[in-house]
């Protein structure tokens, strides 16, 4: 008898039915690229169309291995800081978003920029400056030297604590309990960031939430399709780059889901066909920064071994788009 997953979700596919006997793969939808990431890898791209090589971009443009190098071939110039770019030329800032100093830093060389920031990571700056001038205490909860923590933090640094996991909880300090708010990278598991959320509330009873979500929309649904499918799977393959956040967790949200196995890959070449023995049902997801591309390979390579049968598991439906930079947006748009 076939067994199925039900999502019970209005609009979204509501079961997945399972043949008997067959390997199969659960794909999740939605998965890979979110609005973020293809407006700042279309802003690269697009720089690249309008002025020619050399654009030279401040970091890794999204955190992923094939992106970087694809756009590096194509003539996009990786350095980690803005004095590695000569004076006068084009800097394209990434999705993780930077603090103030580097845009001071980039105006004083005089520096083109164009900023690929993801307006959701805009969006927690502008709060961070906004309860920073209120002189709130703002307790920042990411991860240690992450470039997007870096960013959010550099806006308000006298006001910013981070808190990078439970265990940072009872080191914070805070000045007036009265007056301290909870902000967070939008790439983090919610179910983590609500832990601590929980863990610092109990210190700090009057802990005021952000004015509105922080973690982003795609991060969300992507590790809501994966706890769907994860108990039904003996193992979760993630698409993503070790350097990207929200493919880590998906990982993790796989195994705290019941999947008996999870890993993270770049290419279907990581696949180990050891993963693979005695396993008939494998769940397939991407991180918000990998292109399809590199899905479609692990599902080829997974057909090898005999999972021909690939079945969505659609959890919500992702519609929107964000403007590119007004510099390089087509003369139509501006």
């Amino acid at each position: 008898m076939a067994s199925t997953i039900n999502m019970g979700i209005p609009g979204a596919a509501s079961t997945v039915a399972r043949p008997a006997g067959d390997r199969r793969v659960l794909l999740a939808e939605p998965r890979g690229y979110c609005a973020g990431v293809d407006r700042a890898v279309e802003t690269v791209e697009r720089a690249l169309e309008k002025h020619g090589a050399p654009v030279y971009v401040r970091h890794e443009i999204v955190h992923n291995r094939h992106v970087v190098e694809t756009l590096a071939k194509a003539g996009a110039i990786f350095v980690d800081e803005t004095d590695e770019v000569p004076e006068g030329e084009i800097v394209v800032f990434s999705a993780h978003g930077v603090a103030p100093s580097v845009h001071v830093n980039a105006a004083e060389r005089n520096l083109k920029v164009i900023d690929a920031t993801c307006p959701l990571v805009t969006k927690v700056h502008n709060e961070a400056k906004r309860f920073a001038r209120d002189d709130y205490d703002i307790l920042l909860i990411g991860h240690e030297g992450h470039e997007e923590v870096i960013g959010t933090a550099g806006e308000a640094p006298d006001h910013v604590q981070i808190v990078d996991g439970p265990e940072a909880v009872d080191k914070v300090t805070v000045r007036d309990e009265n007056k301290v708010i909870w902000l967070s990278q939008t790439t983090l598991s919610v179910d983590e960031t609500m832990e601590i959320v929980q863990k610092l509330r109990e210190r700090f009873p009057k802990l005021q939430d952000p004015p509105s979500d922080d973690i982003c929309y795609a991060t969300q649904n992507r590790q809501v399709a994966v706890k769907a499918m994860a108990p039904e799977c003996e193992l979760v393959i993630v698409v993503g780059s070790a350097n990207s956040s929200n493919s880590v967790r998906l990982v993790e949200v796989a195994l705290g889901a019941g999947a008996d196995a999870a890993h993270l890959v770049d290419y279907a070449d990581d696949i180990d066909p050891q993963w693979l023995e005695g396993v008939t049902t494998v769940g397939v997801t991407s991180g918000a920064s990998v292109p399809e591309i590199l899905v479609r390979g692990v599902l080829e390579r997974l057909a090898e071994y005999g999972f021909d049968t690939v079945q969505p598991v659609t959890t919500a439906n992702e519609t929107l788009v964000f403007a590119l930079p007004r510099e390089i947006r087509p003369a139509r748009s501006q």
